[in-house]
Parts: structure tokens; sequence; C-alpha cells
């Protein structure tokens, strides 16, 4: 079933879909998402999978999905 070696690492990746849904359905919104490092403001941009892309005036942020706690949209 798999092509790797059974002593080799394979890689894992962990989706959290109902986080991804949730940050595809607000692109182009405003949002504070905080993360283990502290708060991030901005639009958000694009999701992927594992990331959000977030963009605040001249800056952009790619924060992992996995590093996300909560999301709230700004009013």
């Amino acid at each position: 079933m798999y092509s790797q070696a059974p002593d080799s690492p394979m890689q894992v990746m962990l989706v959290e879909p109902y986080v991804y849904a949730t940050l595809r359905s607000i692109i182009g919104k405003r949002v504070v998402i905080d993360t283990s490092r502290g708060p991030v403001n901005g639009m958000i941009r694009d999701v992927k999978p594992d990331h959000v892309v977030i963009q605040e005036y001249d800056s952009t942020f790619f924060v992992r999905i996995s590093e996300i706690i909560w999301v709230m949209p700004e009013s």
C-alpha cells in the first residue's frame, strides 16, 4: 500500500476541517486571530489546509492553522 520502507519516517499532516471551512467562509473580512505567540489582526487574504494569509497594511502574515487558538471576525 505504501511505497516507503517500513523503517523510514512517514509524513503526517493534521487538517482541522472545521477551522479550515470557517476561515474559508470569511475570506476578505477583517479578523483577530489569537495564536500561541499572540494575536494577529488583519484581513484574511487566502486560506490553505495548513495556513491562513493575513494582511494588515503593508505586512503579510502566514499563520499555521495548528497555532490558532481562536478566531474573531471584526464587525
